[in-house]
């Protein structure tokens, strides 16, 4: 694993804009999608992301089927009525449709093999950036090469997988004002229409409901019956129409289910079922419950609902003052944690990746590369593209 420096395509804008990447830029001017540089793997590099990915998986569904066995769901503050809904969504085998695991690796060369920072599972984001404006790039500038990237015929396939047909269009929403959720919806719409179904874009602000019959409509008042939804389940049990949910026939994707996964609580599941697995960092529910050893590097503070690194703390022994922290929504009086063993993200040239690798249905499919500049991942850190050399 490399990071290499190159030279941008000449007119870049209008290159990732012409696929759909309009939020290329941030506010203050610096570049979101960067491709001044990219990664480069090995294909031996590229098989150990790809076993990892669907190797947690794996551990995932064992550690989902332990909280529901064990009725362990106070660690992830959940409360009724929403247990009955995960439980019962489970117990239907409810099918996803995909997530992103988040990995520190810097490489065969560092000795040690991919460790899992935090799963996406219910709303992951940089799917654009992953699935196209970085293939995109790829066949303009190396097309020669390879990259592990089979995110948009894997979704294609996997939305013919979910039996949809007969319910009518599937509705794709998100809240209004963010030009990146607007457009990782647009493209999850576009992956289903090649698919043969139907699909709607509305914002999740003009979605309706008759409270009554628990029936949700659209601003033309036509009946939405499957929602595929950029929009956290935490925050949709509270709203509005939270409280209509558990008597409604919507059919939601993600699936409630997802609650599990996407609650950094699964990563304490997961430390106590598989300690000492190769892909885990020690995780635990208390900061002393974590095994000494692990802490020598620090120790991160994760609030269970928190996102884009917002409210993550690091301290490490001996400091009197964090490493490093970000502030955020998420540190309400009522906020829980978990803590995890801090593994030091790899530094190429003061550059520090974390590896998105993305599963869709039940196999990995392709990864993402955020970059920044300190030890949090958050959202104003970069997007860079990647490739590999296939064997042969």
């Amino acid at each position: 694993m490399q990071r290499v420096l190159t030279n941008p395509r000449p007119a870049w804008q209008r290159a990732v804009e012409k696929v759909g990447l309009s939020f290329h830029t941030l506010d203050d001017g610096k570049p979101y999608w960067e491709e001044r540089a990219y990664y480069q793997f090995s294909a031996d590099e590229i098989d150990t992301l790809e076993a990892a990915t669907e190797e947690l998986t794996a551990r995932c569904r064992e550690a989902a089927q332990w909280v529901i066995e064990h009725g362990a769901f106070e660690l992830f503050g959940l409360t009724q009525p929403w247990i009955d809904l995960i439980r019962a969504s489970w117990e239907r085998r409810e099918p996803a449709l995909l997530g992103r695991f988040d990995f520190s690796w810097g490489g065969e060369a560092s000795g040690v093999a991919p460790k899992l920072l935090e799963f996406n599972a219910d709303t992951p984001t940089a799917l654009l950036e992953a699935a196209v404006a970085q293939w995109y790039w790829l066949q303009d500038r190396f097309p020669g090469e390879d990259q592990f990237n089979s995110l948009h015929e894997r979704l294609v396939a996997r939305w013919r997988e979910l039996d949809l047909a007969g319910r009518g269009p599937v509705h794709f929403t998100c809240l209004r004002g963010s030009a990146e959720d607007e457009m990782t919806v647009t493209y999850l719409r576009d992956t289903a229409l090649q698919a043969g179904l139907e699909g709607e874009f509305l914002f999740i602000e003009d979605i309706g409901a008759r409270e009554a019959t628990a029936e949700f409509f659209d601003a033309s008042n036509r009946p939405i019956r499957t929602l595929c939804k950029l929009y956290p389940w935490e925050w949709l049990v509270r709203d509005r129409y939270g409280a209509l949910l558990p008597r409604t026939a919507l059919r939601l994707i993600e699936p409630i289910w997802k609650m599990l996964w996407s609650n950094k609580a699964i990563l304490g599941v997961l430390w106590h079922l598989f300690p000492e697995h190769p892909n885990l960092l020690p995780a635990a529910f208390e900061p002393e419950k974590l095994p000494a050893a692990s802490t020598q590097a620090g120790v991160v503070r994760k609030p269970l609902l928190g996102r884009e690194g917002a409210n993550i703390e690091i301290t490490q022994p001996g400091r009197s003052v964090a490493l490093a922290s970000r502030g955020g929504p998420y540190a309400e009086a009522a906020a829980r944690y978990v803590y995890q063993a801090f593994q030091p993200l790899p530094d190429f040239d003061w550059r520090r990746p974390v590896i998105g690798s993305w599963i869709i249905g039940e196999h990995a499919a392709g990864i993402g590369i955020r970059e920044g500049d300190g030890p949090i991942t958050d959202n104003r850190s970069r997007f860079v593209p990647h490739v590999f050399t296939p064997r042969g």
